[in-house]
């Protein structure tokens, strides 16, 4: 019995010594494996973490229940009535949302920012915040501090509600201008990316069928319109149909338009051009430019910081014939019982989106 079992013992041993060779063996074929042609040996390389990461891998993320994250790609479809709650790495971190959210100084909103990360948190989602949300770092040198458009993140998030189909908007009556030189678009939006949409005319009515060159329908933004032209005036309505449940949308009334863009053209003229001590008069610039364009006025006159003056400003859309739309801007400039200090040089300046003009006439003592 003894002898057996120093017979296994010396077998075992043998099987050891074997493995520990063939050990040594396989490291020494690899550093053969890893000698260069040069006698030199080389380094094996890992991938760069970002390049197994991604360059565009979002750094925008949901908070799910008990602590987990979900990163959030192009777009996400979240259910109504459960508080929301994003989270952006970084820290500086800016963030953009739903217009809306702002111009009604939603308390429902709110943003925290913490060493690491930002979060933002909506309370009680509903159809209406349906939208783009994005974050982004922020690069600061010294005071200055600027968005870092290669580390911006965005997802568009739906909130699917069944009950509303289009994105609720305040406006239940919208103009859409008509350009022949620009794409215009009927923003009806969906909440549900699934939901089959259409384009209907009121009067006659008639359904506006879509094609990849005159009329596309994108989820996020609405029916687009390529190459806009006057027959397309009317108004007009979206349908939308998501497992048999058809909706409707609010109207949109189209309008064309043949304006061309640029800095404003003014045209100043005073009423009566010559006064005389005591007398009124009336001062007025006028703007003609494209329906949708704010135009803000300035004046500089004699007595300017001396002696109280009227400044009235208003707009109005205006039918030009052949279905061509203007928007007519106006400010006048009131002096009463009118001095020595009044007579002079009148300037109005009138600025919209696309530059400032200015024109300037006097008035004259008779």
């Amino acid at each position: 019995m003894k002898l057996w079992a120093v017979l296994c013992l010396a077998l075992l041993c043998i099987e050891l010594q074997n493995g520990s060779c063939q050990a040594i063996k396989r490291k020494k074929d690899a550093g053969e494996r890893n000698t260069r042609s040069d006698g030199k040996r080389g380094r094996i390389r890992q991938p760069a973490l970002s390049s197994r990461r991604g360059k565009n891998q979002s750094l925008l993320t949901q908070v799910l229940d008990k602590g987990r994250f979900l990163r959030l790609g192009q777009s996400a479809s979240l259910t109504p009535g459960k508080n929301m709650e994003l989270r952006c790495k970084g820290s500086k971190i800016g963030w953009s949302y739903p217009t809306y959210l702002d111009t009604f100084n939603d308390s429902r909103l709110s943003i925290k920012h913490s060493d690491k990360y930002s979060q933002l948190i909506l309370s009680s989602p509903s159809a209406a915040d349906t939208g783009s949300y994005s974050c982004w770092v922020v690069v600061c040198d010294g005071t200055e501090c600027q968005k870092d458009n290669d580390r911006t993140y965005a997802s568009y998030i739906y909130f699917t509600d069944k009950e509303s189909l289009f994105v609720p908007s305040a406006i239940h009556f919208e103009i859409v201008y008509l350009r022949p030189d620009s794409p215009a678009v009927v923003p009806c939006r969906v909440t549900d990316p699934r939901a089959m949409a259409s384009l209907h005319r009121e009067v006659p009515p008639v359904e506006i069928t879509a094609n990849d060159t005159r009329l596309t329908y994108d989820p996020t933004r609405g029916f687009i319109l390529q190459n806009p032209s006057a027959d397309l005036q009317g108004v007009f309505y979206c349908k939308a149909v998501s497992k048999d449940n058809p909706q409707i949308s609010n109207k949109y009334q189209l309008l064309y338009v043949e304006v061309p863009s640029g800095p404003p053209f003014v045209n100043l003229g005073a009423s009566p051009e010559t006064v005389r001590g005591g007398d009124n008069v009336n001062l007025t610039c006028t703007v003609l430019g494209e329906p949708e364009v704010d135009v803000s006025f300035s004046w500089s006159y004699p007595g300017q910081g001396q002696r109280p003056v009227n400044i009235h400003t208003l707009w109005r859309l205006v039918n030009r014939g052949m279905g061509h739309t203007t928007r007519i801007s106006q400010s006048t400039l009131a002096v009463e019982d009118v001095e020595t200090i009044d007579y002079g040089n009148y300037i109005c300046r009138a600025k919209n989106k696309h530059g400032e003009t200015s024109v300037a006439t006097k008035i004259l003592a008779s």
